[in-house]
């Protein structure tokens, strides 16, 4: 009886830190702490060096749940990365995801090695394991802040943050390997390098279309399809580690195979897999906390912090400024991803293999990479939105979520249903504006089911299902925002929403329903100003398209770069005072 009370106890314990965690959350979107910083505290205190007293020295049991976790936050990150966004930046994502955590762990060596009194292998496995960044990190902390980062900047993130880590875990067991067996295994390591990501692509490519296809093929119980693609990913994770490939970098690829396959119940598994991944970075997060004594990272404390503060200010930018200087990117781009690369789990992550494997002095590799994951989220994660804003890199104007449902329909997967509540501020209610591949089907209103035309005029309070693509489900949030209608033009005006000036008339047309010439479809916003005006944009020129105004948010020199769209107001009963005053207007732009 004594051991199923201590198993009892554990399991209280266990439980009770992680809805420590999950609570602690609540502060966390308060003051915009991140969140990884708050579970590691909540560990620490926990832990035997803090007031909690609770021992726990399990470095495997710390691994095997780590792995699980990345592995899920790996292939979840690949499952919401469209190809399209992989291809427009694959060049500079994966340069800096390679070249650049190499370059990462070359300037922190010498480093490392001064600071810590190491050797330069173990200098170099230090590099190695803080030379990732942290996906859930950045972009928790993006879109707690409300930022709308520029898209080809936040591709880069996105697709930067889910590549990188599976080739710093691969230049972390090489230099493990090479400690191990001597540094005379340098061909053997890299040929067994090679090797794992041969097999990691196969195995990982092969168990994504494996994965869509039973989604697909097989009918599955209800609600089962979410838990069958979460285990299936572990299921590619675990083969690719058994027949020696790399389960990092084949979880990741089939994440990305599924994501991009039209499946089943693919919101249900979208859904299932954000509290799958959210409650197993919480369960890591505490576990590395509570391996971690205050004490003891006092002894490396100096070196940790030289370490960090070279990573932050010299390491980071010049791996950024060197992998992106053969593309045209704009220096205060370059200098935001160099600062939005925050250190997070994967780093603490893999300072427990060297423990794990029994490296001497193993603790002290832990004993940095989380002093360098501390000062990261401390001094980078509280200045995230402060920095995006002073280098002009994110629109403040912050779009709000709407409650949105979203329902498959067994036996096709072209059309899905997806639900709204409707407020009285959305532009859907104000402007009857709706995208041509959205069709209203149902509407709810006081309990009853009533079809579109029953319903008409659509009221606030009601609910509306609408068939949509999945794949453009997100799209629709758009019109259904509460947001408050804009007052009359103005220079100064922020659009509702915005899109690069380089957008072209047919996709706005295909996403607001507009009518726009066949000779038009590929014409720029830009260049519509041009032809419009009839002169060279101006910043706060408003063009009117359909129900659409076009705002010339940022002008450079003559070219429109971002388009703000406002979506136009009804207009109101003509009056002969308001008459002369356009008549005014019109001619003083005409003639200034």
């Amino acid at each position: 009886m004594g051991a199923l009370d201590s198993v009892s106890i554990a399991i209280l314990l266990g439980s009770l830190l992680v809805l420590a965690g999950i609570l602690s959350s609540l502060i966390a979107l308060r003051f915009g702490a991140p969140l990884l910083l708050v579970f590691l505290l909540v560990g620490m205190l926990a832990g035997e060096g803090g007031p909690g007293g609770l021992k726990f020295d399990d470095v495997g049991m710390a691994y095997t749940v780590g792995s699980i976790a990345l592995a899920l936050i790996l292939f979840d990150g690949g499952l919401r990365t469209r190809l399209t966004t992989f291809r427009n930046v694959l060049a500079p994502s994966m340069l800096l995801a390679t070249v650049g955590v190499i370059v990462t762990a070359l300037v922190i060596a010498p480093v490392a090695k001064l600071t810590l009194d190491i050797g330069w292998l173990q200098s170099l496995l230090v590099g190695a394991v803080v030379a990732s960044t942290d996906a859930a990190a950045v972009f928790f902390l993006i879109n707690a802040g409300g930022l709308r980062l520029r898209p080809r900047v936040r591709a880069v993130l996105e697709v930067e943050s889910g590549t990188n880590d599976p080739f710093a875990i691969f230049l972390t067991l090489l230099l493990i390997q090479m400690l191990l067996i001597g540094d005379g295994s340098f061909s053997t390591a890299i040929l067994s390098l090679l090797r794992e990501a041969v097999l990691g692509c196969v195995i990982g490519y092969a168990g994504g279309k494996i994965i869509a296809w039973v989604l697909n093929r097989l009918t599955l119980a209800q609600g089962m399809h979410a838990p069958f693609v979460a285990v299936s990913a572990l299921v590619v994770f675990a083969l690719a580690n058994a027949v020696h490939g790399s389960g990092f970098l084949a979880v990741y690829l089939a994440g990305l195979v599924v994501g991009n396959e039209k499946t089943r119940a693919h919101n249900s598994v979208i859904v299932f897999l954000d509290a799958v991944t959210w409650l197993a970075q919480i369960v890591m997060f505490v576990l590395l906390g509570l391996l971690a004594w205050p004490h003891r990272l006092a002894d490396s404390l100096l070196g940790a912090v030289a370490v960090a503060l070279v990573l932050m200010f010299v390491a980071r930018p010049a791996a950024v400024f060197l992998c992106l200087a053969p593309f045209k990117f704009p220096y205060r781009e370059k200098i935001f991803i160099s600062w939005v690369g925050l250190r997070g789990a994967v780093g603490i992550f893999l300072a427990s293999i060297p423990m794990l494997v029994g490296l001497p002095t193993a603790y002290l590799f832990f004993d940095v990479a989380f002093v360098v994951v501390l000062l990261s989220l401390l001094v980078q994660g509280w200045t995230v939105a402060f920095s995006a804003r002073k280098l002009n890199i994110s629109f403040t104007h912050v779009e709000p979520t709407p409650s949105r449902v979203e329902l498959d329909l067994p036996g096709q997967l072209a059309r899905e249903i997806v639900g709204y509540p409707v407020s009285a501020k959305s532009p859907f209610l104000r402007r009857g504006l709706i995208p041509n591949w959205a069709r209203p089907t149902l509407v709810i209103r006081n309990e009853e089911i009533l079809t579109p035309a029953e319903a008409a005029p659509v009221r606030e309070g009601d609910y509306v299902y609408l068939l949509a693509p999945p794949e453009k489900a997100q799209a629709l949030d758009r019109f259904f925002v509460e947001m408050p209608p804009p007052a009359k033009p103005d220079p100064a005006l922020l659009g509702d929403f915005f899109v690069p000036g380089t957008a072209t008339l047919g996709a706005l047309a295909d996403i607001y329903g507009l009518q726009v010439a066949a000779d038009h479809t590929d014409v720029t916003l830009a260049a519509f100003f041009v032809e419009y005006l009839g002169r060279p944009a101006k910043l706060g020129d408003i063009v009117v398209l359909g129900p659409i105004a076009l705002l010339a948010h940022k002008v450079d020199g003559t070219t429109v770069t971002t388009v703000g769209l406002r979506l136009a107001e009804p207009e109101e009963p003509a009056t002969w005072s308001g008459r002369l005053k356009a008549f005014v207007d019109r001619w003083k732009e005409k003639l200034g």
